[in-house]
């Protein structure tokens, strides 16, 4: 059924997710950390917070033309990391949660987990391979679907690219300006390359990006969704092209 609630990996494939998922990045910050809310329009159509030095900006904005929905933005060092709409918002999620350390602010640092690892080593840690550019390197998925391009003497020194046989709904990108901490950049690809499914209803997972993920229903008898899930994650860095069946 469409509604029904499924495990999906890798995590690239997910899909953006519901609303609720805003509530989760932004949330935090205000509940927790004191961020106040710069501008607000009804029925979520923009966000803008500050923190509470106002050196970081977090902007929700899914009435932009171009695409690019989620801006977080820094001032004194100028830095800026963007996402686009499908971009999977718990990816986002983990980066925005984090800004608050990044500041120095280490409340409730027990509860919400930053990485100490570099960008890089993450995605080997992945599996994901690598090839030098004339700039820096390309670091590409098991599943060939998803590219992180590191380049020196650029204006984006981090852009992570994703699709889908080149589907529409599957296309998203996370673009990371220069002088952005390696602490963001890595936050953001620890949440791609962790191996632990997320959880979608069906309906919500790109149709393109359903042959190519790991798909369980929650709902599952016997040995339960997360170790059947598990299982089939076993060996299956799936070329790209090929397509696993939805369980």
């Amino acid at each position: 059924m469409p509604t029904e609630l499924v495990l999906v990996s890798p995590r690239h494939l997910a899909g953006p997710g519901t609303a609720s998922t805003i509530a989760d990045a932004l949330g935090p910050l205000i509940h927790h950390f004191g961020w106040t809310t710069v501008e607000k329009l009804p029925h979520g159509r923009r966000v803008l917070l500050a923190s509470p030095g106002g050196e970081i900006l977090v902007d929700f904005d899914p009435l932009r033309q171009d695409g690019v929905w989620w801006t977080i933005s820094h001032h004194e060092p100028h830095w800026r990391a963007e996402f686009s709409r499908q971009t999977p918002a718990e990816a986002i999620t983990a980066v925005t949660q984090a800004l608050p350390q990044m500041l120095g602010d280490d409340r409730y640092a027990d509860r919400i987990p930053v990485t100490d690892q570099t960008t890089a080593s993450l995605a080997r840690e992945g599996g994901w391979s690598v090839r030098g550019t004339r700039q820096g390197a390309t670091w590409t998925s098991p599943d060939g679907h998803c590219t992180a391009e590191h380049t020196a003497g650029t204006e984006h020194v981090w852009h992570i690219k994703h699709s889908v046989l080149d589907g529409f709904d599957t296309h998203w990108s996370a673009a990371f300006t220069v002088d952005t901490p390696e602490r963001v950049t890595a936050q953001f690809m620890a949440h791609l390359t962790d191996d632990r499914p997320v959880l979608r209803h069906f309906e919500d997972v790109p149709a393109l990006a359903r042959g190519a993920a790991v798909i369980t229903p929650l709902s599952i008898g016997g040995l339960g969704a997360h170790t059947v899930h598990a299982v089939d994650q076993v060996g299956r860095a799936v070329p790209k092209g090929r397509s696993p069946s939805h369980r």
